[in-house]
C-alpha cells in the first residue's frame, strides 16, 4: 500500500500539545505528514487510485509508524486536486497556498518563486517571505503530465525511473525533440531509437525537451529570486540541471534531509497547526469573558 512511510523516533507524540497533519492528494501520489508541536514526525506516500481511499491509505501509512490513531490528531488540512475527497479533514486548502507555505518553511524567507513540478501538473507560485502565495501560473494542457510521462518514458527505454535523470546528465550531444507535447516527444524519441541514436542520447534528448517545456511556463510567469523546485520532478537531476541552464538561474540547493514531494503536505500540516492553535486561543479567550 505505502510507497514510503517513516517516523522520527526521537519525538514522543504523548508529550505533544498540538498534533496536526496535512494530507496532499495528488493525481499520481497521495502524501500525509504529521507534525508534533510544529516538528515533522511521521509521513507516508502512496500511489493515488481513488482520492477518497488514497487519502485514508496515506494517513494510515503515517500513523502505522507511530502508535497514534486518527482521532489523536487535533487538526487535519487536506490539499491537492483530490482535497475535497478527504472526508476526515477539518479544512481543505489549495495546493498553491500550501506549496508556498511549505517551501518557505523549508528554505527560509528568501524564497519568492516556487516551481511545483508534479505528476500531472506544473505550477509556478510567487510568494512572500512569510510563505503567502501572491500569484501563480498553472500549466496549459500540453505541459500536463510531464511527471507521469517520465514514468512511461522510463518504461519505454527499460530503465528505472530513479536512474534516468542521472543517465541524462552523461550525454552532452543529442537530437532536439519537440517540446510542445510530452506524448509527441515520446513518439519522436521512439522513431530515433529505431535509427542510430544511442540510449543515452535518447534519454538526454527527452529530458531536455521536457525541461524546455517547463522552462516556457516558468519564463511566462517570471522568476523572483530566490527560486526552489518542489514535487516529484525536483528529484530528477536530468530535469533540474537542464532547467537551470535554460532559465540561467540556479535554484536554492535541495535539503538533503527533506523529500521535496512532501513539501505541499508540510504546508497543509503547518496550516492545520495554526488553525488549531487559533481555535484553542479563541476558546480560551471566550472562556475568560
Amino acid at each position: 500500500m505505502s510507497k514510503h512511510a517513516s517516523a522520527n523516533k526521537e519525538l514522543d507524540w504523548k508529550k505533544a500539545k498540538v498534533i496536526a497533519a496535512g494530507v496532499d492528494v495528488g493525481a499520481v501520489t497521495s502524501k500525509a505528514l504529521i507534525l508534533l508541536d510544529g516538528q515533522p514526525y511521521a509521513s507516508s506516500q502512496v500511489a493515488t487510485r481513488m482520492p477518497k481511499e488514497s487519502a485514508f491509505d496515506a494517513i494510515n501509512g503515517a500513523l502505522s509508524k507511530t502508535g497514534l490513531k486518527l482521532e489523536d490528531i487535533h487538526y487535519i488540512v487536506a490539499t491537492g486536486c483530490g482535497r475535497a475527497q478527504v472526508l476526515f479533514a477539518h479544512k481543505a486548502i489549495s495546493e498553491i497556498v500550501c506549496g508556498a507555505a511549505g517551501a518557505v518553511h523549508i528554505w527560509g524567507p528568501s524564497v519568492h518563486t516556487v516551481l511545483d513540478a508534479g505528476g500531472e501538473s506544473c505550477k509556478v507560485i510567487h510568494c512572500t517571505g512569510k510563505g503567502k502565495a501572491t500569484s501563480f501560473l498553472w500549466n496549459d494542457k500540453c505541459a500536463a503530465g510531464i511527471g507521469r510521462s517520465m514514468e512511461v518514458f522510463a518504461g519505454l527505454v527499460k530503465k528505472d525511473l530513479t536512474e534516468i535523470g542521472s543517465i541524462a546528465l552523461q550525454c552532452d550531444q543529442f537530437p532536439k525533440l519537440s517540446d510542445f507535447c510530452a506524448v509527441y516527444a515520446q513518439s519522436e524519441i521512439l522513431d530515433l531509437i529505431r535509427t542510430n541514436v544511442t540510449e543515452e542520447q535518447a534519454i538526454a534528448a527527452y529530458h531536455h525537451a521536457m525541461a524546455r517545456r517547463i522552462g516556457t511556463l516558468v519564463a511566462r510567469s517570471g522568476i523572483k529570486k530566490e527560486f526552489v523546485i518542489i514535487g516529484g520532478l525536483a528529484k530528477n537531476p536530468g530535469i533540474t540541471n537542464q532547467l537551470e541552464g535554460i532559465l540561467r538561474v540556479s535554484r536554492l540547493a535541495p535539503k538533503a534531509e527533506w523529500d521535496p514531494v512532501l513539501t505541499t503536505a508540510l504546508g497543509a500540516a503547518l496550516y492545520a497547526d495554526s488553525f488549531y492553535r487559533r481555535q484553542q486561543s479563541g476558546a480560551t479567550a471566550a472562556g475568560r469573558k
